[in-house]
């Protein structure tokens, strides 16, 4: 656990060499948690310090208030985070989704730490612009089918939950992944993105809406830019890549999970750019 300045504990796991001169931290998505870099972590581990952590009020780092739901603080929580955990040497920070928004609130509130610390940033399927990624909460019709059900059958006996529980899994499926996730990837996430509903979901909901990340990427720009996304993700468009500046990457046959669909790429990715810093 880190704690930070006001109290709340972020949980922090680390691998590989803690005297390494360059750090990885690995920032997850909406409503995700630090399990989905697993691979990533494994596959860094040999040759990096890797830190994965969970975001205040995800996982079991402490929890979030309406006050504190905001992708500038979770912006803070990074730049706090990489000065009480790795307080010396570089760093590479790569980010999932909203831990690509974290990324670049840090970069326009700590811009010191930012220019002093980090050599680079791996922005993993982020959206750059307007597009609401807070679809991942509900996609509309199948949201509507699972409450549906779980308001008619909620409250009888778990029979009908084990009913309701593949119809929920199907959706993040579909939603999530591209043509041919393995059955385990799929269940992690739905196991993530099930312990986060509905409290989680619709706290942080606001603040990915409305975040506005123009400010952010004019500072990450200053020094290495990698954005990347699958050709299959249903949440971020394409084109997105392209408008981080630096370098874009557009992995085919990929949702929007590419930690855990596309690990020894992103891995790659994060290796050049910390080789190039």
């Amino acid at each position: 656990m880190v704690l930070l300045e006001d109290g709340t504990e972020l949980n922090v796991v680390r691998a590989g060499d803690p005297d390494a001169p360059v750090t990885v931290v690995l920032a997850h998505g909406y409503a995700l948690d630090h399990r989905s870099w697993h691979k990533v972590v494994e596959l860094l581990s040999p040759e990096f310090q890797v830190i994965a952590y969970d975001h205040r009020g995800h996982g079991a780092s402490g929890a979030a208030s309406k006050e504190t739901a905001t992708i500038d603080q979770l912006g803070e929580d990074l730049g706090e985070l990489i000065e009480r955990a790795v307080p010396q040497g570089q760093v590479v920070v790569a980010g999932h989704s909203m831990g690509g928004m974290a990324a670049l609130a840090m970069a326009e509130r700590r811009p010191r730490l930012f220019g002093q610390r980090v050599l680079g940033t791996v922005f993993v399927s982020t959206a750059a612009s307007g597009m609401s990624e807070t679809t991942l909460a509900w996609p509309k019709a199948v949201g509507k089918l699972v409450r549906e059900l779980e308001r008619a059958f909620g409250p009888i006996v778990r029979a009908v939950r084990e009913k309701i529980e593949p119809a929920k899994t199907a959706g993040l499926r579909w939603w999530l992944f591209g043509d041919e996730p393995t059955d385990e990837d799929v269940d992690l996430t739905a196991d993530m993105v099930w312990g986060h509903w509905p409290e989680t979901v619709a706290l942080f909901r606001p603040a990915v809406d409305r975040y506005d990340r123009e400010a952010g990427l004019m500072v990450a720009g200053e020094k290495a830019v990698v954005a990347v996304v699958g050709d299959e993700d249903r949440l971020v468009p394409e084109a997105d890549a392209v408008k981080f500046g630096g370098t874009s990457v557009v992995l085919a046959d990929a949702g929007h999970m590419l930690p855990l669909e596309r690990p020894a790429e992103l891995a790659n990715l994060i290796r050049e750019v910390a080789a190039k810093a």
